[in-house]
């Protein structure tokens, strides 16, 4: 991918997270009696009576965080995951602090561990996927041994 490509797909997910995360409303407040309704139908299952709104949040900071793991690696490279990892724990904990600022927001040091734990899971995903695509574009160009 054009690392032009990259830089707009990262800026654009950053500004969506900031809309999501800093934004004057939170983004649930319209839709969480809706949601409450949801889990409270699902409760209604013995096998499902785990699902809380607590559960579903913690869910859902953690998918939040996925694209920046993938993406700081992406743009820093497999070898520097260690650093992607730490932008990304950055990232989350500067949102964190931010909101310590906006009366509508509530910090969360549980939002801080899953968005934490969603940048790992991200990060993973992308050194894996490009050591595997390096180790194919390195079988492909690996000449053919003759068998004795």
């Amino acid at each position: 991918m054009p690392r032009s490509v990259l830089l707009l797909l990262t800026t654009a997910y950053l500004a969506l997270l900031g809309w999501m995360t800093l934004g004057p409303q939170p983004l649930d407040s319209g839709g969480r009696g809706a949601l409450e309704s949801i889990i409270e139908y699902l409760s209604g299952f013995e096998a499902l009576a785990w699902i809380t709104y607590d559960v579903v949040e913690f869910l859902a900071n953690i998918a939040l965080f996925v694209p920046a793991g993938v993406l700081f690696v992406l743009l820093l490279g497999r070898g520097r995951w260690w650093l992607a990892l730490c932008l990304a724990i950055a990232l989350s904990g500067a949102i964190e602090a931010l909101q310590l600022l906006l009366p509508e927001r509530v910090p969360d040091l549980r939002d801080l561990a899953a968005n934490s734990l969603g940048a790992v899971i991200g990060l993973v995903v992308a050194v894996v996927a490009l050591r595997a695509a390096s180790q194919r574009t390195t079988d492909r160009t690996r000449p053919v041994q003759p068998v004795p």
